[in-house]
Protein backbone atom coordinates (compact mmCIF):
# COMPACT_ATOMS: atom_id res chain seq x y z
CA UNK A 1 0.00 0.00 0.00
CA UNK A 2 2.90 2.17 1.15
CA UNK A 3 4.54 1.53 -2.06
CA UNK A 4 1.61 2.12 -4.13
CA UNK A 5 1.10 5.70 -2.97
CA UNK A 6 5.00 6.20 -3.33
CA UNK A 7 4.99 5.61 -7.10
CA UNK A 8 1.57 7.98 -7.20
CA UNK A 9 3.06 10.73 -5.66
CA UNK A 10 6.54 10.01 -7.57
CA UNK A 11 3.68 10.32 -11.16
CA UNK A 12 1.73 13.30 -9.42
CA UNK A 13 5.39 15.65 -8.92
CA UNK A 14 6.72 14.31 -12.27
CA UNK A 15 3.23 15.55 -14.05
CA UNK A 16 3.16 18.54 -11.86
CA UNK A 17 6.82 19.28 -13.30
CA UNK A 18 5.71 18.45 -17.01
CA UNK A 19 3.13 20.80 -16.62
CA UNK A 20 5.43 23.86 -15.47
CA UNK A 21 7.98 23.33 -17.90
CA UNK A 22 5.31 23.10 -20.96
CA UNK A 23 4.25 26.29 -19.44
CA UNK A 24 7.29 27.68 -19.50
CA UNK A 25 8.23 27.34 -22.91
CA UNK A 26 4.73 28.38 -24.10
CA UNK A 27 5.08 31.34 -22.07
CA UNK A 28 8.36 32.17 -24.18
CA UNK A 29 6.53 31.03 -27.81
CA UNK A 30 3.72 33.98 -26.45
CA UNK A 31 5.88 36.43 -25.12
CA UNK A 32 8.37 36.07 -27.78
CA UNK A 33 11.18 35.69 -25.01
CA UNK A 34 14.83 34.13 -25.51
CA UNK A 35 14.90 30.56 -25.39
CA UNK A 36 17.96 28.67 -23.80
CA UNK A 37 20.82 28.88 -26.30
CA UNK A 38 21.07 24.98 -27.61
CA UNK A 39 17.40 25.34 -28.19
CA UNK A 40 18.63 27.30 -31.59
CA UNK A 41 22.16 27.01 -31.86
CA UNK A 42 22.82 24.36 -34.63
CA UNK A 43 25.14 21.32 -33.40
CA UNK A 44 26.85 20.67 -35.93
CA UNK A 45 28.13 24.50 -36.52
CA UNK A 46 28.72 26.97 -39.90
CA UNK A 47 31.02 27.50 -41.66
CA UNK A 48 32.67 31.14 -41.09
CA UNK A 49 31.29 33.78 -43.51
CA UNK A 50 34.09 35.83 -45.11
CA UNK A 51 33.04 39.41 -46.34
CA UNK A 52 33.44 40.54 -49.63
CA UNK A 53 36.07 42.89 -50.22
CA UNK A 54 34.31 46.68 -51.12
CA UNK A 55 35.14 46.86 -55.46
CA UNK A 56 37.29 49.66 -56.29
CA UNK A 57 35.30 51.95 -59.02
CA UNK A 58 38.27 54.07 -60.14
CA UNK A 59 40.76 52.18 -62.48
CA UNK A 60 43.36 55.21 -61.56
CA UNK A 61 45.62 53.40 -58.81
CA UNK A 62 46.15 56.18 -56.70
CA UNK A 63 42.79 57.38 -56.14
CA UNK A 64 39.77 54.95 -54.92
CA UNK A 65 35.87 55.25 -55.26
CA UNK A 66 33.52 53.18 -53.09
CA UNK A 67 29.85 53.37 -52.65
CA UNK A 68 28.26 51.47 -49.76
CA UNK A 69 24.79 51.67 -49.39
CA UNK A 70 23.09 51.39 -46.16
CA UNK A 71 19.51 49.09 -46.58
CA UNK A 72 17.71 47.07 -44.25
CA UNK A 73 16.82 43.00 -45.11
CA UNK A 74 16.99 39.74 -43.55
CA UNK A 75 19.35 37.42 -42.41
CA UNK A 76 19.19 33.78 -41.46
CA UNK A 77 21.09 32.95 -38.64
CA UNK A 78 19.51 30.24 -36.78
CA UNK A 79 19.03 27.96 -39.48
CA UNK A 80 14.69 28.01 -40.37
CA UNK A 81 14.36 31.50 -38.81
CA UNK A 82 14.72 34.82 -40.58
CA UNK A 83 15.98 37.76 -38.54
CA UNK A 84 15.50 41.58 -39.00
CA UNK A 85 18.49 43.38 -39.38
CA UNK A 86 20.56 46.30 -41.21
CA UNK A 87 23.54 46.27 -43.33
CA UNK A 88 26.17 47.75 -45.44
CA UNK A 89 25.62 46.42 -49.30
CA UNK A 90 23.87 43.19 -47.77
CA UNK A 91 21.32 41.95 -45.08
CA UNK A 92 23.90 42.48 -42.16
CA UNK A 93 27.14 43.53 -41.72
CA UNK A 94 29.51 44.95 -44.84
CA UNK A 95 32.42 44.78 -46.96
CA UNK A 96 35.87 45.28 -46.16
CA UNK A 97 36.44 48.78 -47.30
CA UNK A 98 40.65 48.15 -48.54
CA UNK A 99 42.51 51.63 -48.91
CA UNK A 100 46.38 52.32 -49.28
CA UNK A 101 48.20 54.87 -47.30
CA UNK A 102 48.52 57.96 -49.53
CA UNK A 103 45.70 57.10 -51.66
CA UNK A 104 42.76 59.33 -52.65
CA UNK A 105 39.67 58.46 -51.62
CA UNK A 106 35.85 58.88 -52.10
CA UNK A 107 32.43 57.25 -50.67
CA UNK A 108 29.30 57.42 -51.37
CA UNK A 109 27.00 56.32 -48.51
CA UNK A 110 23.17 55.90 -50.01
CA UNK A 111 21.12 55.76 -46.66
CA UNK A 112 18.05 53.80 -48.03
CA UNK A 113 16.78 52.88 -44.79
CA UNK A 114 13.40 54.95 -43.43
CA UNK A 115 15.65 56.75 -40.45
CA UNK A 116 18.38 58.62 -39.89
CA UNK A 117 22.13 57.12 -39.63
CA UNK A 118 25.50 58.11 -39.73
CA UNK A 119 28.35 56.86 -40.95
CA UNK A 120 32.04 57.09 -38.67
CA UNK A 121 35.29 55.92 -39.82
CA UNK A 122 36.20 54.45 -36.46
CA UNK A 123 40.43 55.21 -35.73
CA UNK A 124 40.74 56.93 -39.60
CA UNK A 125 42.63 60.57 -39.32
CA UNK A 126 40.61 62.74 -41.54
CA UNK A 127 38.97 66.16 -41.02
CA UNK A 128 35.93 66.78 -39.05
CA UNK A 129 33.52 67.02 -41.46
CA UNK A 130 34.62 63.66 -42.85
CA UNK A 131 34.85 61.91 -39.91
CA UNK A 132 31.14 60.95 -39.94
CA UNK A 133 30.22 61.63 -36.51
CA UNK A 134 26.62 62.76 -35.00
CA UNK A 135 26.75 65.88 -36.64
CA UNK A 136 26.98 64.19 -40.32
CA UNK A 137 23.39 63.01 -40.36
CA UNK A 138 22.15 61.11 -43.56
CA UNK A 139 18.19 61.38 -43.64
CA UNK A 140 16.53 58.56 -45.62
CA UNK A 141 16.70 58.62 -49.56
CA UNK A 142 20.01 61.18 -49.38
CA UNK A 143 23.60 60.30 -49.52
CA UNK A 144 26.45 61.24 -47.75
CA UNK A 145 30.26 61.87 -49.63
CA UNK A 146 32.98 62.25 -47.73
CA UNK A 147 36.10 62.48 -49.52
CA UNK A 148 39.94 62.29 -48.08
CA UNK A 149 43.25 61.49 -48.60
CA UNK A 150 44.67 58.46 -46.46
CA UNK A 151 47.64 60.06 -44.35
CA UNK A 152 48.59 57.27 -41.69
CA UNK A 153 49.67 53.91 -41.50
CA UNK A 154 48.87 50.50 -42.07
CA UNK A 155 46.22 49.42 -39.52
CA UNK A 156 42.90 47.36 -39.08
CA UNK A 157 40.08 50.29 -39.02
CA UNK A 158 36.06 49.85 -38.92
CA UNK A 159 32.95 52.04 -39.63
CA UNK A 160 29.34 51.94 -37.97
CA UNK A 161 27.15 54.79 -37.41
CA UNK A 162 27.19 57.60 -34.44
CA UNK A 163 23.45 58.98 -34.50
CA UNK A 164 23.50 60.15 -31.64
CA UNK A 165 21.02 58.10 -28.98
CA UNK A 166 20.61 55.13 -31.79
CA UNK A 167 24.05 54.27 -32.09
CA UNK A 168 23.58 51.12 -30.00
CA UNK A 169 20.50 50.30 -31.66
CA UNK A 170 21.95 50.77 -35.07
CA UNK A 171 24.80 48.30 -34.55
CA UNK A 172 23.02 45.60 -33.24
CA UNK A 173 21.32 45.18 -36.00
CA UNK A 174 23.96 44.64 -37.58
CA UNK A 175 25.80 48.17 -39.17
CA UNK A 176 29.07 47.70 -38.91
CA UNK A 177 32.47 46.61 -41.04
CA UNK A 178 36.27 46.64 -41.50
CA UNK A 179 38.49 49.14 -43.03
CA UNK A 180 41.99 47.70 -44.40
CA UNK A 181 44.83 50.38 -44.78
CA UNK A 182 47.99 49.21 -46.40
CA UNK A 183 51.32 50.66 -46.82
CA UNK A 184 54.99 49.94 -48.18
CA UNK A 185 55.97 48.58 -45.01
CA UNK A 186 52.89 46.17 -44.67
CA UNK A 187 53.09 45.12 -48.20
CA UNK A 188 57.08 43.99 -47.70
CA UNK A 189 56.51 42.06 -44.98
CA UNK A 190 56.40 38.44 -45.34
CA UNK A 191 53.31 38.18 -43.15
CA UNK A 192 49.92 36.14 -44.33
CA UNK A 193 48.37 38.29 -46.80
CA UNK A 194 45.57 36.23 -48.67
CA UNK A 195 42.50 37.30 -47.96
CA UNK A 196 40.21 35.04 -46.69
CA UNK A 197 42.64 32.02 -46.67
CA UNK A 198 45.21 33.00 -44.21
CA UNK A 199 44.70 36.64 -43.16
CA UNK A 200 41.28 36.47 -41.77
CA UNK A 201 38.87 39.24 -40.36
CA UNK A 202 36.65 38.29 -37.16
CA UNK A 203 33.84 40.63 -36.55
CA UNK A 204 33.32 39.77 -32.96
CA UNK A 205 29.88 40.49 -31.65
CA UNK A 206 27.20 38.87 -28.78
CA UNK A 207 23.53 39.01 -29.71
CA UNK A 208 20.47 37.36 -28.27
CA UNK A 209 17.41 35.75 -29.88
CA UNK A 210 13.75 35.53 -29.73
CA UNK A 211 12.21 32.53 -29.93
CA UNK A 212 10.82 33.64 -33.58
CA UNK A 213 14.12 34.45 -34.46
CA UNK A 214 14.16 38.38 -33.77
CA UNK A 215 16.79 39.93 -31.87
CA UNK A 216 16.11 40.28 -28.18
CA UNK A 217 17.39 43.53 -27.86
CA UNK A 218 17.19 44.70 -24.96
CA UNK A 219 19.03 46.54 -21.84
CA UNK A 220 19.72 45.54 -18.30
CA UNK A 221 19.53 47.50 -15.18
CA UNK A 222 22.59 48.98 -15.91
CA UNK A 223 21.55 50.13 -18.83
CA UNK A 224 23.46 48.00 -21.24
CA UNK A 225 23.12 44.78 -23.52
CA UNK A 226 24.89 41.54 -23.73
CA UNK A 227 23.65 38.66 -25.67
CA UNK A 228 23.75 35.41 -24.47
CA UNK A 229 25.16 34.20 -28.14
CA UNK A 230 28.59 35.06 -29.70
CA UNK A 231 28.41 35.25 -33.64
CA UNK A 232 32.10 35.74 -35.76
CA UNK A 233 31.41 37.94 -38.93
CA UNK A 234 27.33 37.12 -38.39
CA UNK A 235 27.54 33.47 -38.44
CA UNK A 236 26.51 31.64 -35.08
CA UNK A 237 28.16 28.52 -33.85
CA UNK A 238 31.33 28.96 -36.70
CA UNK A 239 33.84 26.85 -37.69
CA UNK A 240 37.00 27.50 -39.90
CA UNK A 241 38.72 25.42 -42.50
CA UNK A 242 42.65 26.38 -42.42
CA UNK A 243 45.52 24.77 -44.12
CA UNK A 244 48.20 24.38 -41.52
CA UNK A 245 50.92 27.19 -41.25
CA UNK A 246 50.90 30.51 -39.76
CA UNK A 247 47.22 32.55 -40.44
CA UNK A 248 46.60 35.60 -39.33
CA UNK A 249 43.54 37.07 -37.56
CA UNK A 250 42.71 40.45 -37.39
CA UNK A 251 40.26 40.78 -34.76
CA UNK A 252 37.70 43.47 -33.75
CA UNK A 253 35.09 43.82 -30.91
CA UNK A 254 32.17 45.14 -32.15
CA UNK A 255 29.80 44.45 -29.37
CA UNK A 256 27.67 46.89 -27.68
CA UNK A 257 29.27 46.61 -24.33
CA UNK A 258 31.07 42.75 -23.79
CA UNK A 259 34.57 42.27 -22.98
CA UNK A 260 36.87 39.35 -24.40
CA UNK A 261 39.35 37.62 -23.64
CA UNK A 262 40.87 35.64 -26.44
CA UNK A 263 42.64 32.43 -26.44
CA UNK A 264 42.97 29.29 -27.85
CA UNK A 265 41.97 25.65 -26.57
CA UNK A 266 45.22 24.08 -26.50
CA UNK A 267 47.40 26.67 -25.27
CA UNK A 268 48.73 27.91 -28.45
CA UNK A 269 50.59 31.24 -28.12
CA UNK A 270 49.01 34.00 -30.10
CA UNK A 271 51.31 36.50 -31.70
CA UNK A 272 50.20 40.27 -31.24
CA UNK A 273 51.75 41.96 -34.65
CA UNK A 274 49.19 45.10 -33.99
CA UNK A 275 46.75 46.98 -32.14
CA UNK A 276 44.14 49.22 -33.40
CA UNK A 277 46.37 52.29 -35.13
CA UNK A 278 49.17 49.83 -36.82
CA UNK A 279 51.91 47.81 -36.04
CA UNK A 280 54.02 46.77 -32.86
CA UNK A 281 57.55 47.31 -33.39
CA UNK A 282 57.82 43.71 -32.58
CA UNK A 283 55.96 40.94 -32.60
CA UNK A 284 54.23 39.61 -28.56
CA UNK A 285 53.94 35.99 -27.45
CA UNK A 286 50.73 35.99 -26.28
CA UNK A 287 48.49 33.50 -24.06
CA UNK A 288 45.18 35.36 -24.03
CA UNK A 289 44.17 38.73 -25.26
CA UNK A 290 41.67 41.48 -23.92
CA UNK A 291 39.80 43.67 -26.00
CA UNK A 292 37.01 45.82 -24.98
CA UNK A 293 34.27 46.75 -27.38
CA UNK A 294 35.78 49.13 -30.05
CA UNK A 295 39.45 47.61 -29.68
CA UNK A 296 41.15 46.03 -32.68
CA UNK A 297 44.31 43.27 -32.36
CA UNK A 298 46.04 41.50 -35.00
CA UNK A 299 47.56 38.73 -33.99
CA UNK A 300 49.42 35.55 -35.95
CA UNK A 301 49.42 31.96 -34.82
CA UNK A 302 51.54 29.14 -36.18
CA UNK A 303 49.88 25.54 -37.15
CA UNK A 304 52.68 23.58 -38.41
CA UNK A 305 53.39 22.02 -35.67
CA UNK A 306 50.09 21.61 -34.34
CA UNK A 307 49.17 17.82 -33.99
CA UNK A 308 45.03 18.27 -33.14
CA UNK A 309 42.69 18.53 -36.38
CA UNK A 310 41.03 21.03 -34.44
CA UNK A 311 41.64 24.04 -32.10
CA UNK A 312 39.07 26.18 -30.82
CA UNK A 313 38.44 30.20 -30.45
CA UNK A 314 38.05 30.93 -26.66
CA UNK A 315 36.92 33.74 -24.96
CA UNK A 316 37.20 32.92 -21.23
CA UNK A 317 36.11 29.81 -20.68
CA UNK A 318 33.28 29.86 -23.76
CA UNK A 319 34.06 28.39 -26.70
CA UNK A 320 33.59 30.71 -29.88
CA UNK A 321 35.17 29.00 -33.27
CA UNK A 322 36.07 26.06 -34.17
CA UNK A 323 39.50 26.03 -36.27
CA UNK A 324 39.77 22.69 -38.12
CA UNK A 325 43.35 22.16 -39.64
CA UNK A 326 43.55 20.60 -42.97
CA UNK A 327 46.83 20.33 -45.83
CA UNK A 328 49.82 22.11 -45.36
CA UNK A 329 50.25 26.02 -46.02
CA UNK A 330 52.30 26.31 -48.75
CA UNK A 331 53.30 29.81 -48.34
CA UNK A 332 56.52 30.40 -46.77
CA UNK A 333 55.07 33.73 -44.45
CA UNK A 334 56.81 34.20 -41.33
CA UNK A 335 56.51 36.95 -38.20
CA UNK A 336 59.81 38.92 -38.25
CA UNK A 337 61.28 40.32 -35.14
CA UNK A 338 60.88 43.93 -36.35
CA UNK A 339 57.44 44.90 -37.74
CA UNK A 340 57.84 48.88 -38.12
CA UNK A 341 59.15 52.11 -35.72
CA UNK A 342 56.92 53.11 -33.57
CA UNK A 343 57.80 56.95 -33.48
CA UNK A 344 56.68 58.88 -30.93
CA UNK A 345 54.39 61.84 -30.18
CA UNK A 346 56.65 64.74 -29.54
CA UNK A 347 54.89 66.88 -27.04
CA UNK A 348 54.20 70.78 -27.78
CA UNK A 349 56.15 73.10 -25.51
CA UNK A 350 54.56 73.95 -22.56
CA UNK A 351 51.77 70.79 -23.78
CA UNK A 352 48.53 71.50 -22.07
CA UNK A 353 47.23 68.45 -20.11
CA UNK A 354 43.40 67.83 -19.40
CA UNK A 355 41.30 65.48 -17.26
CA UNK A 356 38.86 63.52 -18.41
CA UNK A 357 36.69 61.85 -15.61
CA UNK A 358 34.17 59.23 -16.54
CA UNK A 359 31.25 58.25 -14.26
CA UNK A 360 28.47 55.97 -14.83
CA UNK A 361 24.85 56.17 -13.00
CA UNK A 362 22.79 53.25 -14.33
CA UNK A 363 21.57 53.75 -17.63
CA UNK A 364 23.41 57.21 -18.36
CA UNK A 365 26.35 58.51 -17.78
CA UNK A 366 29.11 61.65 -17.68
CA UNK A 367 32.24 63.14 -18.24
CA UNK A 368 33.50 65.80 -16.20
CA UNK A 369 30.33 66.00 -15.08
CA UNK A 370 28.36 66.72 -18.22
CA UNK A 371 26.38 64.90 -20.43
CA UNK A 372 26.73 65.42 -23.44
CA UNK A 373 25.39 67.89 -25.64
CA UNK A 374 25.78 68.78 -29.49
CA UNK A 375 25.13 72.12 -29.30
CA UNK A 376 28.54 72.25 -26.68
CA UNK A 377 31.79 72.43 -27.56
CA UNK A 378 33.34 71.17 -24.25
CA UNK A 379 37.27 71.30 -25.50
CA UNK A 380 38.96 73.45 -27.84
CA UNK A 381 42.59 72.54 -29.05
CA UNK A 382 44.92 73.96 -31.32
CA UNK A 383 45.76 72.46 -34.85
CA UNK A 384 49.02 70.57 -35.37
CA UNK A 385 49.73 71.17 -30.99
CA UNK A 386 50.21 67.30 -28.88
CA UNK A 387 48.93 67.56 -25.59
CA UNK A 388 48.54 64.87 -22.58
CA UNK A 389 45.22 63.45 -21.51
CA UNK A 390 44.77 61.96 -18.54
CA UNK A 391 41.51 59.43 -18.19
CA UNK A 392 40.22 58.64 -15.01
CA UNK A 393 37.03 55.71 -13.88
CA UNK A 394 35.85 56.95 -10.97
CA UNK A 395 32.64 54.90 -11.13
CA UNK A 396 29.48 56.07 -10.16
CA UNK A 397 26.90 55.74 -7.72
CA UNK A 398 25.76 52.44 -9.06
CA UNK A 399 27.32 49.53 -9.98
CA UNK A 400 30.20 50.71 -11.62
CA UNK A 401 32.08 49.22 -14.99
CA UNK A 402 34.88 50.05 -17.34
CA UNK A 403 35.04 52.06 -19.49
CA UNK A 404 36.88 52.00 -22.93
CA UNK A 405 37.39 55.54 -23.99
CA UNK A 406 37.63 56.16 -27.79
CA UNK A 407 38.56 59.57 -29.20
CA UNK A 408 38.02 60.59 -32.84
CA UNK A 409 40.24 62.20 -35.98
CA UNK A 410 43.41 60.96 -34.03
CA UNK A 411 45.58 58.06 -32.89
CA UNK A 412 47.33 58.13 -29.73
CA UNK A 413 49.61 56.83 -27.15
CA UNK A 414 49.21 55.73 -23.99
CA UNK A 415 52.15 56.29 -21.64
CA UNK A 416 51.25 55.59 -18.27
CA UNK A 417 48.44 53.44 -16.66
CA UNK A 418 48.13 54.30 -13.15
CA UNK A 419 50.99 55.78 -12.74
CA UNK A 420 53.27 53.17 -14.02
CA UNK A 421 54.49 52.26 -18.05
CA UNK A 422 52.20 50.75 -20.06
CA UNK A 423 52.27 46.91 -20.94
CA UNK A 424 53.89 46.25 -24.43
CA UNK A 425 50.45 45.47 -25.92
CA UNK A 426 49.63 49.36 -25.49
CA UNK A 427 53.24 50.88 -26.71
CA UNK A 428 51.57 50.78 -30.45
CA UNK A 429 49.05 53.60 -31.25
CA UNK A 430 45.71 52.97 -30.30
CA UNK A 431 42.39 55.07 -31.09
CA UNK A 432 40.22 53.23 -27.99
CA UNK A 433 42.24 52.31 -24.48
CA UNK A 434 40.28 50.33 -21.27
CA UNK A 435 39.46 52.18 -18.23
CA UNK A 436 38.92 49.81 -15.41
CA UNK A 437 36.77 50.94 -12.11
CA UNK A 438 39.54 53.20 -10.32
CA UNK A 439 42.23 53.21 -13.19
CA UNK A 440 44.04 56.55 -14.30
CA UNK A 441 45.38 56.58 -17.98
CA UNK A 442 47.69 58.87 -19.19
CA UNK A 443 47.78 59.43 -23.37
CA UNK A 444 49.87 61.38 -25.36
CA UNK A 445 47.73 62.96 -28.49
CA UNK A 446 48.21 65.24 -31.62
CA UNK A 447 45.76 67.18 -33.48
CA UNK A 448 46.75 66.72 -36.84
CA UNK A 449 43.43 67.79 -38.90
CA UNK A 450 40.69 70.35 -38.30
CA UNK A 451 37.19 70.18 -37.44
CA UNK A 452 34.66 69.13 -34.47
CA UNK A 453 35.35 65.66 -33.30
CA UNK A 454 33.89 63.17 -30.26
CA UNK A 455 35.18 61.50 -27.31
CA UNK A 456 33.02 59.17 -25.37
CA UNK A 457 33.12 55.43 -24.13
CA UNK A 458 32.44 53.24 -26.53
CA UNK A 459 30.31 50.99 -24.45
CA UNK A 460 27.30 52.15 -27.32
CA UNK A 461 24.31 52.40 -24.85
CA UNK A 462 26.84 54.58 -22.52
CA UNK A 463 27.43 56.52 -25.65
CA UNK A 464 23.92 57.20 -26.86
CA UNK A 465 23.01 58.08 -23.07
CA UNK A 466 26.13 61.39 -22.76
CA UNK A 467 28.94 59.63 -21.68
CA UNK A 468 30.68 61.49 -24.79
CA UNK A 469 31.70 65.35 -24.94
CA UNK A 470 33.73 66.68 -28.27
CA UNK A 471 36.67 68.84 -29.10
CA UNK A 472 37.05 71.42 -31.52
CA UNK A 473 40.33 71.63 -33.49
CA UNK A 474 41.48 74.89 -35.06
Amino acid sequence: MNTNRKKISLLAVALIMSILVLGVLIYFLVAGLPLPRNQYETQEGNELKIPSLLPDLNPDPNTADFVLDVQSGETNFLGNRQTKTLGYNGSYLGPVIRIRKGEKVHIQVNNHLDFSTTLHWHGLVVDGEQDGGPHQGIQPGESWDPAFTVDQDAATLWFHPHLMGETANQVYYGLAGLIYIDDENSEKLNLPKNYGIDDIPLIVQDRSFKRDGSFDYRTSMMGVVSGDTIMINGTVNPYLNVNKGNVRFRILNASNSKNFAFSLSDGSSLQQIASDGGFLEAPLERKSIFLAPGERVEVVVDFSKNVLSTVTLMSGNQSIMAINLAGTNTDATEVPDSLTTVMPIQLSDNPKTRVFDLQSMGISGTINGNAFDMDRIDEEVRLNESEVWVIRNSGGMMQSSGHPFHVHGTQFQVISRNGKIPPPQERGYKDTVFVNVGEEIAIRIRFTHPGIFMYHCHILEHEDNGMMGQFKVS
